[in-house]
């Protein structure tokens, strides 16, 4: 149950552990934080998508290591046993960057679930919110990463031939064929030789919420073998990757979500 609706969780918010993980691109003037702090769902706590990454690195949202990763855990009161439910208020679904995040450190897939549609789906249904500060119990988180689930530049560089995995690009499709500037600095235009487009809007509704699994599959089926497992998806930095990753879970139950962690930030870079 990679999504969960709005009824579902309001139905059970003394369940479950709720995050935060609204982001936004670059160019988007909005402090996520901030807006957290205004309003957020009951007993829900902020994820920073940029402040829990790699620091290490000029390259955004690229995955902690492991013992990293196990402390942001622990000090947000996260357990090994929780059932996950993670939402955003973002046009990009940063919530499923934050879901593959948690699936590639072992987290127990059918405890981690996107709430479909967000806060403001939750918003416009007038469900309840709030700005009372949320009390986290610190814990002892341990996790397993599982690191095939997971590409580098040198992968990426040797499959343009080896042909092994497909890569599929979230980006816009204009973005992917080079004919607007990446938003990013010292970032050229352009895509992944021999890389599929299928932007990541092509799966959402209007309201942000996911299409129906006979929509989506169609929408995949128009570039790829339905059964094919050996997907790579990328984007600008991670994040609508993760949204395609997500959605293809949805229509193939064998798929475990792929990525490729420095995308275009990374491959495009100047």
């Amino acid at each position: 149950m990679s999504l969960v609706s709005t009824e579902w969780l309001e139905g059970n918010l003394d369940k479950v552990k709720i995050l935060d993980c609204s982001w936004h691109m670059p160019n988007i003037k909005r402090n996520s934080y901030e807006e957290y702090l205004q309003r957020h769902i009951p007993e829900a706590i902020f994820f920073d998508l940029d402040k829990y990454s790699d620091l290490n690195t000029d390259l955004p949202h690229m995955l902690p290591d492991q013992i990293t990763w196990n402390k942001i855990l622990s000090s947000l009161g996260i357990s090994n046993n929780d059932r996950i439910i993670i939402y955003d208020d973002s046009d990009v679904l940063s919530s499923c960057r934050c879901w593959y995040n948690f699936i590639y450190f072992g987290h127990d897939p059918n405890l981690v679930s996107v709430l479909d549609g967000g806060l403001k789906k939750w918003v416009n249904e007038k469900k309840i919110i709030t700005n009372n500060k949320t009390e986290i119990f610190e814990t002892k988180y341990t996790s397993q990463e599982n690191k095939k689930l997971v590409k580098n530049k040198k992968q990426i560089n040797s499959n343009i031939n080896k042909k092994e995995f497909v890569v599929v690009d979230a980006r816009s499709k204009e973005r992917f064929d080079g004919k607007v500037p990446d938003p990013r600095k010292n970032v050229r235009s352009g895509s992944i030789p021999n890389s599929i487009c299928l932007p990541y809007k092509d799966i959402l509704n209007e309201d942000n919420t996911f299409k129906n699994t006979i929509e989506i599959s169609i929408k995949f089926n128009q570039i790829i073998d339905p059964k094919y497992n050996k997907i790579v998806f990328s984007c600008g930095s991670g994040v609508t990757a993760s949204v395609l990753a997500l959605a293809y879970s949805l229509v193939n139950n064998k798929y475990s979500p792929t990525i490729y962690d420095g995308s275009w930030a990374e491959y495009g870079k100047i």
